[in-house]
């Protein structure tokens, strides 16, 4: 590809970053379409030139995690996923290569592997994050944590990067939970070591949070009193819309079940 990439080494180490992940305004294939906010990436036709970046790198155990909105059944394969050390930035989109498996793999630093069909369906929402080994990792609502596959070199900045391939034809990222419960997240659910918790469990089966899929359902939504959301979603929510996914009431407080949290501090009664 000659010229056409940079690579992200040439720039200096980054401190962890809290902006949330969105699509790269312009590093896109040149059949993509994203929304206004940068959120929702869609196919427009053929099967292939669907390459989207993140919007700046991930960190070790940063989880990326996207929603599946529109199929297309009339291609085979679909969504692929996975890490590059290009900065989008630098990257001429007319020099993209229609296809991340096996062109961009092959001519630059970039892992990707293909999702099993299984779980690429509407409404699926896929988690997967890289470790400090080069390992990544991926969940689903569905199905447990995974090696998909590992070789990525960690020792410069990594963008994720997805291929909107095939059979898949939208998707969306999902924004994260706010700073501080996003440090206990990342540092701690997904680690390859035992972890330990104070708000956030996984969940069982039927227990689990109407919105990420995976962490206990423990929090009352107050007044409409429904406790379909961990701590953490609650948290989002609240700062972000404070209405129940459930009813649309507004949301005044929120309080986790059988704990002290801060928003115990508040005064209501039921």
């Amino acid at each position: 590809m000659g010229c056409a990439f940079s690579h992200g080494s040439e720039y200096l180490p980054q401190k962890r970053s809290y902006q949330p992940l969105y699509f790269h305004s312009k590093a896109k294939g040149n059949q993509i379409l994203l929304n206004d906010c940068y959120s929702r990436a869609e196919r427009i036709s053929t099967f292939h030139d669907g390459i989207v970046f993140t919007n700046r790198p991930v960190q070790p155990y940063e989880i990326v995690t996207l929603r599946i909105l529109k199929m297309e059944d009339r291609w085979n394969g679909g969504l692929r996923v996975g890490f590059s050390c290009l900065n989008p930035s630098n990257i001429n989109p007319c020099s993209l290569p229609p296809f991340i498996c096996p062109d961009l793999t092959g001519q630059t630093p970039t892992w990707a592997a293909v999702l099993p069909d299984q779980f690429i369906k509407v409404g699926d929402i896929i988690h997967f994050w890289v470790n400090n080994s080069g390992k990544v990792f991926l969940r689903t609502n569905k199905v447990k944590k995974f090696l998909l596959f590992d070789g990525v070199t960690v020792s410069c900045p990594l963008w994720a990067v997805m291929d909107v391939y095939g059979t898949t034809k939208a998707i969306e990222l999902l924004v994260p939970v706010s700073e501080p419960f996003r440090t206990r997240l990342l540092t701690q659910v997904f680690r390859d070591e035992p972890y330990e918790f104070s708000f956030c469990l996984p969940a069982t089966d039927g227990e689990e949070c109407s919105v990420c899929l995976y962490h206990v359902k423990n929090t009352w939504l107050l007044p409409c009193h429904h406790t379909v959301l961990c701590y953490c979603c609650a948290n989002r929510i609240f700062r972000d819309t404070a209405k129940c996914p459930i009813c649309r009431c507004k949301i005044e407080l929120f309080c986790l079940q059988n704990k002290s949290t801060p928003i115990d501090t508040w005064n209501f009664s039921w």
